[in-house]
């Protein structure tokens, strides 16, 4: 990934798409055919020699120009004919972005098999579900991952869709309306390079399509973000149903030997506030004044290679967070019973309002043995026994069926075939 954003690589791209417009140019018959035959042969650079140019032109774009020439000598005057510097940095944008992107959807598509693998696994491996932080009622830890699965393939399809929105070149000049160069050579450039070229621009390719890109790949920082803190919060002393691996000589703590810290989760997390933040810029940089100024070109010098960097970094160690995963099922059983049984509120509710009780007395007698349950920290069925109205509804023989565990479970194939399909 960090290759791609080489200024080697930025330069052979600059390069190879002026010589497309001189071919095109030439089958025009605007470049003769010994001028295309100069350019090509002799047609190179050397980024050093650009960085002197550019302290003293202070324009990168001249300092490249003027460093080519220097090696193609009379023919030069054949390069960059019509042509503004946006209609090279643009469309080079555009590949990069796309090669970039490329690499970001492999990831992504690694990840999710490696979430796939785990969801079985862990598939009727039933756990506590939390809502506000508060037990809920029982869930599957499989259920837990297929969710992020499920999530992951939406990023799929939304990165497909950012990269078949940036697959877009611009050859159409200063203002974008081919005064000095023909619509030929930009259909003929972007076919070369496997663009197309957009319905229509101004000096640039329009940043909402970079946009898309930055915050789509900020959707996916996000998606590995809640990963990441649901982790964290499992691995937390008191809960300890799973943990990030820890590798025999890792350390977790410089004063405390005992450390088992949930580093990486917490580093994806403080990575995907960067991923937002750059995400902001890239909608920012949308807005320009008239056909074009110059306030978006700095940031997108940052934040398109950094973030697509990050994100690769992130996905590659989110794969690794996630097949690393030390998963306890028995804590998660124990975390279950600290309730005492009351999980099955809802249970015992709604089987006192299919037996014709008002929805509000049956919350009210469910709600007195429960908070029973809390204060006293005795079991909820002997609570529930003790309800005198309760007992009067259903029988003590009856509470076995309903207070039962695998109710939780009878659905998880289903939720499993809406998402995985037929496995």
């Amino acid at each position: 990934m960090a290759k791609i954003w080489t200024l080697e690589n930025k330069f052979k791209k600059w390069l190879k798409i002026e010589i497309y417009v001189a071919e095109a140019m030439n089958k025009l018959g605007i470049v003769p055919d010994k001028d295309l035959k100069n350019i090509k042969s002799k047609a190179r650079f050397k980024v050093e020699e650009i960085a002197e140019i550019e302290k003293k032109v202070n324009h990168d774009m001249i300092a490249f120009l003027t460093d080519v020439a220097k090696y193609v000598g009379h023919s030069s005057r054949y390069i960059h004919l019509g042509l503004t510097s946006s209609d090279i940095i643009d469309t080079t944008n555009s590949c990069l972005m796309r090669e970039a992107g490329l690499l970001i959807l492999n990831r992504l598509k690694n990840l999710s098999e490696t979430l796939k693998e785990k969801a079985f696994e862990y598939k009727n491996t039933i756990c506590i579900g939390r809502t506000h932080g508060i037990h809920a009622e029982p869930t599957t830890f499989g259920l837990k991952i297929t969710l992020w699965y499920d999530e992951m393939r939406r990023n799929i399809i939304r990165m497909k869709s950012a990269i078949e929105n940036i697959s877009v070149g611009k050859v159409s000049g200063a203002v974008g309306n081919y005064a000095h160069i023909s619509p030929f050579v930009e259909e003929y450039v972007c076919k070369k390079i496997g663009l197309k070229p957009v319905n229509i621009s101004n000096q640039i390719i329009q940043r909402d399509r970079y946009a898309e890109f930055i915050t789509t790949l900020s959707i996916i920082g996000s998606t590995i973000e809640k990963i990441a803190t649901e982790i964290r919060g499992l691995q937390r002393t008191e809960i300890h149903e799973v943990e990030e691996g820890f590798v025999r000589g890792q350390k977790g703590s410089s004063a405390m030997p005992h450390k088992k810290n949930p580093i990486l989760s917490e580093r994806l997390c403080g990575m995907a506030r960067v991923l937002r933040s750059n995400a902001m810029t890239s909608l920012e940089n949308n807005a320009l004044w008239h056909e074009r100024d110059i306030s978006h070109s700095s940031a997108e010098r940052i934040i398109i290679p950094d973030s697509t960097i990050l994100i690769h970094y992130m996905l590659v160690k989110t794969k690794s967070l996630i097949e690393n995963l030390v998963v306890f099922p028995e804590k998660m059983k124990e975390n279950i019973n600290l309730t005492n049984g009351l999980i099955y509120s809802q249970s015992v509710l709604l089987e006192l309002a299919k037996r014709g009780i008002p929805r509000e007395d049956a919350y009210e007698i469910v709600q007195t043995s429960a908070l029973k349950c809390w204060n006293s920290k005795e079991p909820f069925k002997d609570a529930l026994l003790s309800n005198q109205k309760l007992k009067e509804i259903i029988a003590p023989s009856e509470l076995g069926k309903i207070l039962d565990i695998n109710k939780f479970l009878k659905n998880v194939d289903f939720i499993f075939k809406k998402v995985f399909g037929k496995e």
